[in-house]
């Protein structure tokens, strides 16, 4: 492996603490990788990592290597990225991820139809209600629905969704329909998992936000789990519109509480702090930015 490369994998190696993670990121073992590492400790006559059976750190001379080699890799991917868009048409392999249920109902078609008018991009996509670490998974750029935490990251507004309380016709028949927001404290919630608010849902009345606690005996870190049991009279949920669009345009499920709308939620599109963004990255963001644009869900 040359000189570059090693440095790739160093900093890789620093930034997820995992051999073993590197190694799978990059298609090699673990043993190869670690003699990689030596090797690299060797032509720099330094020990850059400390290594337990717990846990690996860096040394006071791999924390300064990492930095210098980060910054190099940095002016690298600019200066390829300032080739790139030379090019109208972007390269290499593009790591994306987003919410599975977002995945089912929009973005999969969006992601397979962007592939498509760039077949020259090799595009892997992983959908996952969690939140993935961009950095230690190595993915390029991430689509996330709600509340951002990670400073760190870049962040591109791509839409917003409006939310809705929603229940099934059988549901509200046998437990009546709420009037306002207090009265979901005699109804039985459907529970998002990675709520930012908990089992506080917010609303917004005549005289600001109103802040509801409430319980149920189902919780999801599934949308697609949520919905259904909604659909299937369980109890009440509250989901941004895009989840459920369908279900209410055919009448299996109905809209309460919509003169207590919650607040809207962002979608939005994040990525990995840099100086510079790549070419695929930003011809990605601003073809989701252009689609969501033209769906109403999603704007």
């Amino acid at each position: 492996m040359d000189r570059f490369n090693l440095m790739h994998a160093f900093v890789r190696i620093a930034e997820t603490s995992s051999i073993s993670a590197v190694a799978r990121e990059l298609g090699a073992t673990q043993p190869t990788v670690s003699k990689q590492l030596a090797a690299l400790e060797a032509q720099l006559g330094v020990t850059l990592l400390r290594r337990t059976t717990r846990r690996l750190s860096l040394t006071e001379a791999g924390a300064a290597y990492y930095e210098s080699a980060r910054q190099i890799l940095e002016q690298v991917a600019e200066a390829e990225a300032g080739v790139s868009r030379l090019s109208a048409a972007p390269s290499g392999t593009l790591k994306l991820a987003g919410p599975h249920a977002l995945g089912q109902a929009f973005l999969d078609t969006l992601v397979i139809e962007f592939q498509r008018i760039h077949p020259q991009l090799k595009v892997q996509l992983i959908e996952s209600e969690r939140y993935t670490d961009l950095v230690e998974e190595g993915i390029d750029v991430a689509v996330r629905v709600g509340q951002l935490v990670d400073s760190t990251l870049i962040v591109r507004r791509l839409g917003a969704s409006r939310r809705v309380i929603v229940g099934a016709p059988e549901y509200l028949e046998r437990h009546g329909e709420p009037t306002a927001p207090q009265d979901l404290a005699r109804h039985n919630c459907i529970l998002y998992s990675y709520l930012a608010t908990g089992d506080v849902w917010d609303f917004k009345g005549p005289k600001g936000r109103i802040p509801v606690r409430v319980n149920g005996n189902f919780r999801s870190s599934s949308g697609n789990a949520i919905r259904e049991a909604v659909v299937q009279g369980l109890g009440l949920a509250a989901a941004p519109i895009w989840l459920v669009h369908h279900q209410l345009g055919s009448g299996r499920l109905r809209t309460v509480l919509s003169d207590y709308a919650p607040p809207a939620i962002a979608i939005s599109a994040v990525y990995p702090s840099a100086r510079h963004v790549t070419a695929k990255v930003r011809t990605f963001v601003d073809y989701l930015k252009s689609e969501f644009a033209n769906i109403p869900e999603l704007n």
